[in-house]
């Protein structure tokens, strides 16, 4: 028999392990989903696409609308790009996939802010390229630039930008980010700037991209997505731009692979893109729950919790109430019906839990609380 794709041998499983859906007794801390409903007025708008006939094939990146959309909602940002130069994908994990394929050759190593979203890691080992973990500042999970500058080699490619961060709700600084284009723009690194938690930030300053300067914006491919900041995690749509020699490739790319996103869903992403009350409703909201988490999980015993600043993820340091992370899990999903995510998943992630709220806050409530009873009856 042919051999398979030896590359896939190196390829973890991410989170799949404790994503899978427990019994309804159970409180799930896990999942990166909106407990809310996809806005009606974007469903309407599908459901009338629909109606209208829009089935066939269409514009291979994304009808003129749907493209104008995406670059206006960015100007938001100080990402100036033409809408010839946006192409609409199957997803954001697509998006960093065809950014990647655009930019990386086989043994290229490339930057991750550890501990990373699992995806990067195994996305860059199934296309050759080698992930070089550094570890975060701790403290507070924002770049160590020191670090980073140290694990540049002449193989290095690139660097994976996520603010707001997922795993750890960190949002990097403008002065970080300036000091981490400055970092890519010294050694010649392509940025792949995950911008996916863009809209979901706590901190005054707000998601900074690196296209705010010159020689960012000149070696940038921005990737983001409808999945979190408008509740459409299962119409797999994301965006991603970037210079027009990256986007260039990345049109071959998506017309060799996906041809195109459904176009029926076209209107409704661009309709999407035009709310601010629906959007600000779940801004809001989670807001609201990263407060009453981040206070209810700092109060358990033996538990270090870095306030979050964007996304709706706290990476939690657990290493004080005497077990590993992976111990803790298992243990927590056992004795008091809650799940959440190791961060020994990821590496860098040891000791550490991921706990979502983006869940109701009478979960947020109930899940802490059992989660209380069962550490102080292990005393």
């Amino acid at each position: 028999m042919p051999s398979i794709n030896p590359n896939l041998a190196n390829v973890g499983s991410g989170f799949a392990a404790f994503l899978t859906p427990p019994g309804p007794e159970v409180i799930r801390f896990t999942v990166g989903q909106p407990n809310f409903g996809t806005p009606q007025v974007v469903v309407d708008e599908a459901k009338a696409a629909l109606d209208r006939g829009e089935t066939a094939y269409t514009r291979p990146q994304g009808s003129v609308e749907v493209c104008q959309a995406v670059a206006t909602h960015l100007q938001r940002f100080s990402i100036n790009v033409p809408h010839d130069d946006v192409v609409i994908t199957p997803g954001c994990k697509q998006a960093l996939l065809y950014g990647m394929m655009a930019v990386l050759s086989p043994g290229d190593e490339v930057l991750l802010l550890s501990p990373a979203w699992p995806s990067y890691d195994g996305m860059l080992r199934l296309l050759g390229a080698v992930p070089v973990h550094v570890p975060v500042r701790r403290e507070n999970y924002h770049p160590d630039l020191q670090a980073l500058e140290a694990h540049v080699t002449s193989k290095t490619k690139a660097i994976v930008l996520n603010s707001p961060n997922n795993p750890t709700g960190a949002v990097y600084t403008r002065e970080e980010t300036q000091a981490l284009v400055a970092l890519a723009n010294k050694h010649d690194l392509w940025i792949l700037d995950d911008m996916i938690y863009s809209t979901l930030v706590w901190s005054n300053e707000g998601y900074v991209s690196p296209c705010e300067w010159p020689e960012g914006a000149e070696r940038t491919v921005t990737i983001g997505g409808w999945s979190k900041g408008w509740a459409m995690t299962g119409w797999r749509l994301g965006w991603v731009t970037g210079p027009k020699v990256v986007m260039d490739a990345v049109k071959t790319i998506n017309v060799s692979s996906a041809t195109h996103v459904p176009t029926f869903l076209m209107p409704a992403a661009a309709k999407a893109l035009t709310l601010t009350t629906e959007t600000q409703v779940m801004k809001d909201a989670f807001a609201q729950r990263r407060t009453i988490m981040h206070q209810a999980l700092s109060a358990l015993p033996g538990f270090k919790v870095p306030e979050p600043e964007g996304a709706f993820y706290i990476l939690c340091d657990v290493t004080g109430t005497g077990m590993n992370d992976l111990e803790f899990a298992t243990e927590a999903l056992k004795h008091a019906n809650v799940q959440v995510i190791p961060g020994s998943l990821m590496q860098g992630g040891e000791g550490l839990i991921r706990v979502s709220y983006a869940t109701s806050i009478q979960n947020i409530h109930d899940g802490v609380e059992r989660l209380r009873v069962w550490l102080e009856s292990r005393d």
